[in-house]
This record gives C-alpha cells, structure tokens and sequence, in this order.
C-alpha cells in the first residue's frame, strides 16, 4: 500500500489489526462476524477481508496491488532495512524492477543524487543486496527441520528393511543449511523410497540423486550397502574442514566398511565426537587430549531466560508465560520485557516497571516453588551506557544488554558500544552480541575477541540468543569464550509461550553443561545486583569449578543476582541464593 501512495491512516488501521490479531488465542476461523468486529482495532472493512482471506483462501485488495507489482519490487521487500519509501523511489526514478538491477546501479553510483539516499546509504544497500543474494536458496535449520523430519519417517516406512539416516549439514544442525541430506543404507533396491509423493525428481548427480519435496526444500539422498553405512555417514556427516583435519591426523589409514560410526573413532583412537561438533577441527583437539565437554541433554536446562510479555512485545500475558514455563517443567522465567527506548516494542516506562515488579511478587507467592526473576532487556544506547537510571537498574534482579537501535557501525564503534555496556556494573548478560538476523541482515562487525575478554574481565555471561532467526553468539566462538572462564547463556528470546521451546541446544549442546547459566537450578541461579549492607558467608559455586565463591548479603535476602568473587575475581554470572 506504501508503494502506491494509499492514505497514510489507512495503511496505519492494517498495520494496528496485525498488531492486534498477532496476539489472539482463538483462531479467527472460529470467531462469528460480530466477534470479529467487536476486536479492538477491526472494524466491518478489515473483518470482511479477513472473511474473504479464510473462505476464498484469497484477498481480492492483496491481488490487486501484487498484479501491478513486479516480482522483483516484491522480493526487494524482502530486504531487511529496505522499506517500501526507498524502494518506491528507486522504482520510478530509476526504473529499477529487479535485485540484479539495483545492484548494477548501485555498482554505477546512480543512487547517490536520490532523495533520502548518499554515499553512506548507497554503501550500506550494496552490502544488503549482496548478503541477500548470497542466502538465497538457503534455509534456516528449523524450517526444514519438520520437513526432514516427515521424509525420514516416510522413507523408513516405504523401506522397512534399510537403515535410514539424516546426514549432512542437518545432521549437524548447522544454523543454516542447503537442505536435507538422507543416507540410505541396504542390500536390497530402494526404488520404493524414490516414488514417495513427498519427492518431485530433480536428477542424478554422481555422488547422489537430487530431489526437492512438495514445499521446493532441496533433497539430496545417498545410498550404500549395509556394511559401509558407518564410514558413509561418518564422510557425508563431516564438514570439509573436519574431514580434512581428521584425515591429515590419520595418513594411510583405511576407514572403508565400517558399519558403524563408532567403529570410525574406535579405529582412530578417539572417543566419539557428536554430530554437532563436526563443524570445525578443534573438536579433534578436544577428543585427542580426552577433554570433550559433558554435552547438554534438553533435560539439563532448568530455567527460561529472556522471554517477552504483552507489558512489550509478547504475545502472552506474565500469568500465561510463567504458568506455561512451569507446566513445561522449568524452575524460573528470568523476564527480560523491552526498555524505554524500544519505543517500537512498547518497551517499558519506568511506572510500568514497578507495576510489572508488583504483579511478579503476586506470582511468586502463588507459584513457589516456581520462581519469576525480575528482568529487563536493556537497550544498549549509543554511547554504550543502559536504558534507566541506576537507582532503577539497581532494582533488577538481572540485566540483559542488547544493542537494537543504530546498527550501521563500524567495527571500532560496535565494539566500543559493547564493550561499555559490558563494563556497566548492572549488566549480567550480554544479548545477541552481533544483532544479525540469518539469511535476512549480516549484523554489524565487532572485534569478538575483544568483546569476549572484556565479558570476562567484567564477569559479564554472553547470550546464545537461540531465536532460530538469530543464533547469536555464533557457536564458532563458543571455544574461545569458555577458555576465557565465560558462563553461556542459552536463551530463547521467547515473545510467545511456543517461543520457549526455541531454547534449543542443538550445536551449543558442546557447552559444558557446568558452564551453562539456565542449567542452574534457581536456588543456584539468581540475579545480579550490586551488593548491599550485611553480613557475608562462604558457599560452594558448582562442581566443575569446585571454587568457593563470597557473596555479601543483599537486605532483601533470597533471589537476587549478587556478585561474587571467584579466586579473586569479581562474577555475576550465577550467584547462589543467600538466605
């Protein structure tokens, strides 16, 4: 609508109903005429369209603009950061109808005379263009997951004699894939799996066939005998750089026939090494001096850390996301609701803050054992210092830090905006360090190094912000940040009930489970504060550091982050209750 100049308070009544209808439980499909039009923001206009979307599977008003749209205008909204006024200009000044085109501009400098555009923008589009034509074709791990999942469940029973396998980059649950990879493995033919009619044929490449499902995923199957299934599965499972690291240790030796993987790592002297962990080489280090992690099982995980509510932009109430958190058998919800600043997500006024602490005191009393921590997600401002002012911060029960406005840094700038943020004394965790999006927005460069040993200097946790959008740390720098002593935090970013169940672990499951925040229990785990008056006591930390930590005493007792010293070092990654 924005593209053909629709009246500005129309466009804004669509934009308040999706605000409004993200957030119902009811399906609409349920819902009468009258109780469409009594929801706030809905008026008779909107709820016939709706009407019109759920009986004809169409919208007559939504065909009309896509008709006289040209598909490339249209995937050119697909381009985070590049909203629908840039695009209307470049469309009819310069008769740009294509992401090829707009690049070809863009390389010719043509952009730079355009009203609301300049050299920094025109730079800052390139990089956009570039990074969205390199994720084309690319899937983020839990689109195809299910996917995956159905094709592997048909094959084996379209082939109930083989031995099925997901292989490749999915096995690995790599952040984003190609596709799905299948390994079949049987001494009988397998044409029955290649009729199912969840594959449309591609072709026969030589290492594989090519397949896509009904959905257009990519699928690539490999076949074997049974007795070659393990060193099959141990190739196509291994990333290049893992084989290639793996066979420059092992010259010469045959690992041909293997039936098993474990016969593969038996054969090369090592432990088995997860899946997961066969991304990169310093696994094999690992495996080689016995030092592989203690890997995290869903079940270790006691606690969700970093959800939204309705008070900013979830889709639950505190009540329904502390319930739900507690049916799902988790101990705590570490709430972590938008700050002021994040005026787009009803990010929270300091009065709201107060109210928001009330009703978790309420909740706490009626669900104990379960406990609420009081949190916030803390716009990182500019200049790198916190949202509030500090005898608001000084309230929390814990701080996550995250940088969600002015993301066109440079790299010396992100890095100095963390890093300042990371020294904050109210600050425990550290959001989303790179604020990138996969397969969407490419995330503002910062010296990791840097930023990870001010983390530790400061006894600052680092968020793997498992939102499968984010993924954020990236997992290749999980290594680094544990050798520095760094506590991980692996978190859901959760703005629905479902969302909670995005804490997935899948390639963070190689944190040490000891070295994993929310695997505290919540009588382990409380939130940071700056220590008050009273009396201080020793108390052991956990058993993989087998340290004794000193905690001061807050006044209010029970449930709060404090700080704590670790061979002589300031922490407050996870203080012990004190009572």
């Amino acid at each position: 609508m924005e593209l053909f100049d629709e009246n500005k308070f129309k466009i804004r009544s669509y934009q308040n109903a999706y605000m409004n209808l993200r957030k119902l439980e009811q399906p609409l499909a349920e819902m009468s005429s009258e109780e469409m039009n009594a929801l706030p923001g809905i008026g008779k206009a909107i709820s016939g369209k709706i009407e019109e979307l759920l009986s004809t599977g169409k919208m007559a008003t939504l065909e009309r603009y896509k008709e006289k749209t040209p598909e490339g205008i249209l995937e050119m909204l697909q381009i985070k950061g590049f909203g629908p006024k840039k695009i209307k200009v470049i469309w009819e000044e310069l008769g740009v109808e294509s992401i090829g085109e707009l690049l070809y501009a863009v390389n010719e400098n043509r952009l730079i005379e355009l009203k609301g555009f300049g050299k920094k923008t025109q730079d800052a589009l390139k990089e956009q263009l570039e990074y969205f034509q390199r994720s084309k074709n690319k899937f983020h791990f839990a689109a195809v997951e299910a996917a995956a999942e159905a094709l592997l469940t048909a094959a084996e029973k379209a082939l109930p004699g083989a031995t099925i396998r997901l292989t490749g980059a999915i096995r690995r649950k790599c952040n984003v894939v190609n596709g799905i990879e299948l390994l079949i493995a049987s001494d009988e033919p397998v044409d029955a799996f290649f009729q199912l009619d969840l594959l449309e044929p591609n072709e026969k490449g030589s290492d594989g066939y090519s397949y896509k499902t009904t959905d257009g995923i990519p699928v690539k199957v490999y076949t074997c005998s049974k007795k070659e299934l393990g060193s099959k599965q141990f190739r196509h499972t291994a990333s290049e750089v893992f084989m290639k690291a793996f066979v420059e240790r092992h010259p010469g030796m045959d690992f041909k026939n293997i039936p098993d993987e474990q016969g593969i790592f038996e054969k090369a002297g090592l432990a088995f090494i997860a899946p997961e962990m066969r991304e990169s080489s310093w696994a094999l280090e690992l495996a080689e001096k016995g030092q592989l992690p203690n890997l995290i099982e869903a079940k270790d995980i006691k606690g969700v850390v970093h959800a939204h509510t309705t008070y900013s932009d979830g889709l639950h109430s505190l009540r329904e996301m502390a319930e739900y958190s507690k049916q799902q058998g988790f101990e705590y919800l570490a709430l972590t609701d938008h700050s002021k600043s994040a005026f787009y997500a009803n990010g929270l006024q300091p009065e709201r803050v107060i109210q928001q602490f009330g009703e978790v005191e309420t909740l706490n009393a009626e669900l104990a054992p379960f406990r609420i921590f009081k949190g916030i997600e803390s716009d990182i401002l500019n200049d790198g210092s916190l949202d509030y002012e500090e005898d608001l911060l000084a309230q929390f029960d814990f701080i996550i830090a995250s940088v969600h406005s002015n993301l066109r840094m440079e790299e010396e700038k992100a890095t100095q905006r963390l890093i300042a943020a990371v020294e904050n004394p109210y600050t425990t965790i550290l959001g989303h360090p790179t604020g990138r999006l996969l397969l969407s927005r490419q995330g503002y460069p910062i010296d990791h190094k840097k930023v990870i040993d001010a983390c530790a200097a400061n006894g600052v946790s680092i968020e793997i912000n498992a939102n499968p959008y984010r993924l954020d740390l990236d997992w290749q720098w999980i290594p680094y940040a544990l050798e520095k002593g760094i506590l991980i935090s692996v978190n859901p970013d959760a703005h629905s009930k479902e969302g909670i169940h995005d804490g997935r672990i899948d390639q963070n499951q190689f944190v040490d489970r000891f070295r994993l925040l929310n695997c505290q229990r919540h009588h382990n785990l409380s939130a940071h504060r700056v220590p008050g008056e009273g009396g201080a006591r020793e108390i052991q930390f956990h058993q993989k550091l087998r340290q004794h930590v000193r905690i001061k005493r807050h006044p209010d007792g029970v449930g709060t982050f404090a700080r704590f010293t670790v061979a002589g070092q300031i922490h407050r990654n996870a203080a012990v209750i004190v009572a």
